[in-house]
């Protein structure tokens, strides 16, 4: 037997490659599917079964491709959902062997109403280990408020109400020794509390994680698991029926996201469709010293597939590319795993060549963080915080404004359009990506404050600071 858990950190996502004599699955996997096949070909395996844990919010999956590549089965757990293509339905305590060890699916809802969790027993039929999808992480247990976005009649609570007796009924009454493999680490919005750590025991998280304390009720459960919890990301809905109905090949999507455009046509694009977005991928220190007018930044090096889900929202958003020197195609297919098919191209030679055909450049004013605590000593500074409200409620500069990126389109209306502002973040590239979004929609009196942000500031004297709260007590 062979588990190998194949990380994305751009998703903080958790796919699973696991192989016995000659007979292979797949768990979760994403859309690109490269590696999954050369993890076949490596172990000279025949892929059997492809497990969906649920249907994803957060991503689009692979599944169809890889079924398509290989003929293996897609199962996914007890659902009366429709999808567009075909699919084994499993039922609860289903078996599926693999070689000399199995799999057995636990139906598992509470964070979507298919949600399960597969069990795989060694060849002594021993439970081994948990694949739990977004049922439990480590540190942490699956959001109950997505499911409800696609189907009626279903709220928060009744969600949050299962997912307390599928964690009590079918994942604690497990041996302590078993080893929980979720899909999902730190940095992905489908938790509030997860870990940095993306794999642990079950005893041992019986012991820190909330979810799972053993004298905890079903309604103090409840209300723990809902206090807090941020209204999900606008991509996700879509996401999720991209994952039922199925969609594109990626190799369809490629065809057309993988053209260069010289600037000519690129700019010939972009009279043709007004509606076009120019996504610049370029770190922030690139982008502010000039970019092409109404571009957005989302660097490659952040989070980038979930801060363009989250900040572009509409996921049939038609797309042009500007991209770090051989970072096109990386840049093109991590947008893909999120489901913008509608790349329509990148610029040859990016910016460079934007401005030696002479054609406008756009620029936001910036200051070095460290430069911004000697100007407060002579002016007055407005300071707008676009880190997230639990990071701004954990702490912050008095009298600062909190903007969160997250939900940009809302905090336009917490400050004056006419006022000028210095904003910052933690580092520098969500504070990059606030401006150039608000600047595309007229905002023209924003400083970004680069090479730093709030931890850099209140180490200095000027600043008032507020104290300090643990962020866990209004996660």
């Amino acid at each position: 037997m062979f588990i190998e858990q194949l990380y994305t950190d751009c998703l903080a996502e958790a796919a699973y490659f696991v192989t016995s004599r000659g007979e292979a699955v797949v768990i979760d996997p994403i859309r690109d599917i490269e590696s999954y096949l050369d993890r076949l070909k490596k172990h000279d395996a025949r892929l059997k079964y492809i497990f969906l844990t649920h249907f994803h919010a957060d991503f689009m999956g692979g599944h169809q491709d890889l079924a398509r590549a290989t003929g293996a089965t897609i199962v996914v757990g007890p659902t009366e959902l429709k999808t567009g293509y075909k699919t084994h339905v499993a039922h609860d305590g289903e078996l599926f062997t693999l070689g000399a060890v199995s799999l057995e699916l636990l139906h598992t809802p509470g964070h979507t109403t298919e949600s399960s969790t597969l069990l795989l027993r060694d060849q002594d039929h021993e439970p081994y280990c948990i694949f739990t999808g977004d049922t439990l992480f480590i540190g942490d247990v699956g959001r109950p408020d997505l499911a409800q976005k696609v189907v009626e009649d279903l709220t928060q609570e009744k969600l949050a109400r299962m997912l307390y007796h599928s964690l009590r009924h079918k994942i604690m009454t497990l041996p302590d020794e078993v080893i929980i493999y979720p899909n999902h680490g730190a940095g992905s919005p489908c938790g509030k509390n997860m870990s940095d750590e993306t794999y642990d025991t079950l005893g041992h998280q019986k012991m820190v994680n909330y979810g799972l304390r053993a004298d905890q009720t079903e309604d103090e459960f409840v209300t723990e698991l809902l206090d807090g919890l941020t209204e999900p990301p606008a991509y996700f809905p879509a996401m999720v029926l991209g994952n039922i109905n199925g969609v594109s090949s990626l190799d369809q999507v490629r065809a057309n996201s993988y053209k260069p455009l010289e600037v000519n046509d690129f700019e010939q694009l972009l009279k043709e469709n007004p509606d076009i977005t120019i996504l610049d991928t370029r770190p922030p220190s690139a982008f502010v010293k000039g970019f092409i007018p109404g571009a957005i930044n989302i660097e490659l090096d952040s989070s980038y597939a979930i801060w363009a889900g989250t900040l572009l929202k509409d996921i049939k958003t038609k797309l042009l590319l500007i991209a770090p020197e051989g970072r096109t195609q990386e840049a093109a297919d991590r947008l893909a795993r999120v489901g913008f098919d509608q790349v329509l191209g990148y610029l040859k030679d990016g910016v460079e060549a934007w401005e030696q055909a002479h054609k406008p450049i756009d620029k936001i004013p910036f200051i070095d963080v460290m430069d911004l605590p000697e100007l407060a000593k002579k002016e007055t500074v407005n300071l707008l915080d676009v880190r997230r409200q639990s990071e701004y409620d954990s702490e912050h500069i008095i009298n600062s404004i909190n903007a969160p990126l997250d939900y940009w389109w809302k905090s336009m209306a917490n400050f004056d359009k006419d006022t000028p502002y210095f904003v910052y973040c933690m580092g520098g590239t969500r504070s990059s990506m606030f401006c150039s979004l608000l600047k595309r929609e007229g905002y023209h009196n924003l400083t970004n404050v680069i090479n730093g942000g709030f931890g850099d500031l209140k180490q200095s004297s000027v600043f008032e600071i507020s104290d300090f709260l643990c962020p866990t007590t209004f996660l």
